[in-house]
């Protein structure tokens, strides 16, 4: 049976798989799924239309599924849902998302979250990121696959951070970060690209100088956003090893609405 601390409340409506654990006076509304393996702290609320799926280990103190902290919101059925072996530390906060723009916040697989993290209202993380301690994510901001953000860094409401990009510590992110950059600041400058944990992720040698020739192309040579894109496409001929990088930043470039982090 699911292994329920005798303090705990949980609506009999809520839908908690039989290997669930639940610590002491946490509170589980009526519309939260939990799915099999995942151990919920104690004094945590999981409320709203909130799915959680396998083998997440969501520590103490977390609220989630709570309202948005949007003024427009009316109490629309609107969702949060997270996918499976995620790590949630103490304090952390995922809203729920507001109509109009999906109205679900996602959290995917794998993501290494630490405490005090905000996940605002229809924000989307993919998998394998590691957000620091106090990692503030207004709404719709969106974190691609590990992606690395430091403690004490905001970042703004419509922002998108690149696959593999790395931010530091304290930093205001204000503008988009293009996949494989390395940025901190406020304001926000791009530093270099993070090559380190490109190697931890066995990049080889060829796809490491096409990313380290994209960022020379985008930084490095004072060309217009424009001519930059146009040496970057060029280079999935000349390293075909790297093709795949290449249509990843080609895509992030065409679809920023926010323009990108840039040099200084």
């Amino acid at each position: 049976m699911t292994q329920v601390h005798p303090t705990a409340l949980i609506d009999p409506k809520a839908e908690l798989d039989a290997s669930v654990s639940v610590g002491p006076y946490t509170i589980i509304g009526p519309h939260v799924r939990v799915g099999a393996g995942t151990t919920i702290g104690a004094h945590c609320v999981i409320e709203g239309r909130t799915t959680i799926g396998r083998d997440n280990r969501i520590f103490q103190f977390s609220s989630l599924g709570a309202v948005p902290q949007d003024k427009k919101y009316a109490g629309e059925p609107t969702e949060l849902v997270i996918g499976d072996r995620n790590v949630i530390r103490e304090f952390c906060t995922f809203n729920l998302g507001v109509p109009g723009a999906g109205g679900i916040t996602r959290v995917g697989n794998d993501n290494w979250i630490m405490a005090y993290t905000h996940i605002a209202h229809d924000c989307r993380v993919d998998d394998h990121t590691t957000l620091a301690n106090n990692t503030t994510l207004a709404g719709h901001v969106h974190l691609a696959d590990w992606v690395t953000i430091g403690g004490l860094t905001g970042i703004h409401q419509f922002v998108s951070i690149g696959a593999h990009a790395m931010v530091g510590f304290a930093s205001a992110v204000s503008q988009d970060v293009p996949p494989f950059m390395l940025v901190d600041g406020n304001p926000l400058a791009v530093r270099g690209f993070n090559v380190v944990g490109l190697r931890r992720r066995d990049f080889s040698a060829p796809r490491l100088a096409a990313v380290k020739q994209m960022h020379r192309l985008l930084y490095r040579q004072g060309k217009t956003l424009e001519e930059a894109r146009a040496g970057i496409n060029a280079l999935a001929a000349e390293t075909p090893e790297a093709a795949e990088d290449v249509a990843l930043m080609e895509r992030f470039l065409f679809n920023s609405t926010r323009g990108i982090a840039r040099w200084k």
